[in-house]
């Protein structure tokens, strides 16, 4: 939404290039080359003629002749407006009568030149892609999130954004948009983050580590340590008393720092197993099968 294409709209060759490598920073306004064309040298020409001949017959007692000379005007002045040439440069035409040779083209934005299909002596027309200009102060950050986490990640949420080449440096931003697809390799979704970018600090194709802070509310939390997953159900070995234990079956929620979120199957205050649960779970499993055995 940040990216200017210059084009010209009116065929004719390149004479002096301002703006001439690529990565240049421009400012909105700033010239970026001139261009002569002869097409708008003769609109020029008839804009004067139309000048003159509306004084002279603007005032005529016959209307129809006085309506024509003002619309042959308008019609030429909206011709050269049509074409880019600012007010200031008709204003300049209609002050000195003098026919500019060239007409200078300037940059729409403030932004650096991304490519540049320009040279001196070249011959332009209106469908080539002459300059691309990006606006860099604000940036986007596509942040790969995993499909378990997308129940918490909303537009309107803060993220912050931090390089390993600027270590301490946090750069703050907002989610803009989510996109609609999972990546089939990652099984990661898209998110789209906004950050201002005053200092050009972050360039496109950086890499960088974002944290989405999420408030979860008041939950039960255990060490994922403490879980046995075996793919179809998880387990956590609840200690009883005289030293027994028991196998719950439970429902995991996100992870958070080395920890998962119950969301049923075990109540708060509850002991469980934090380590030791893989050897507990085999015991139990061994006098299971010599009881089937027996």
């Amino acid at each position: 939404t940040k990216i200017a294409h210059i084009h010209v709209k009116v065929s004719g060759f390149v004479e002096k290039v301002y703006v001439d490598f690529v990565g240049q920073l421009v400012k909105k306004g700033q010239p970026v080359f001139t261009l002569y064309s002869p097409d708008m040298v003769a609109t020029q020409e008839e804009y004067l003629i139309a000048k003159r001949g509306e004084r002279t017959l603007g005032g005529a007692p016959y209307q129809e002749v006085s309506q024509g000379a003002q619309s042959l005007l308008r019609s030429a002045r909206q011709r050269l407006k049509l074409w880019d040439i600012s007010d200031a440069q008709i204003k300049k035409l209609d002050e000195t009568g003098e026919v500019s040779k060239t007409m200078t083209i300037y940059s729409p934005i403030t932004g650096f030149v991304t490519d540049r299909k320009v040279f001196p002596n070249v011959s332009v027309t209106p469908d080539m892609d002459l300059y691309v200009v990006s606006d860099l102060s604000h940036v986007w950050a596509t942040a790969d999130i995993y499909q378990y986490e997308l129940p918490f990640v909303k537009v309107g949420q803060t993220a912050q954004l931090q390089l390993s080449y600027y270590p301490g440096k946090i750069y703050s931003g907002r989610i803009s948009y989510i996109y609609p697809s999972m990546d089939p390799t990652t099984h990661t979704a898209k998110v789209r983050i906004e950050l201002s970018n005053p200092n050009f600090a972050l360039k496109p194709q950086m890499f960088a580590d974002v944290q989405i802070k999420v408030n979860y509310g008041n939950k039960i939390l255990v060490p994922q340590d403490a879980v046995l997953n075996s793919g179809n159900s998880q387990t956590v070995f609840v200690v009883l008393e005289g030293g027994n234990f028991e196998p719950r079956k439970v429902t995991l929620g996100p992870a958070v720092e080395g920890n998962v979120v119950i969301l049923s199957g075990l109540k708060a205050g509850e002991t469980i197993v934090t380590s030791g649960n893989f050897l507990i779970d085999s015991e139990s499993r061994m006098k299971s099968a010599t009881g089937e055995m027996q």
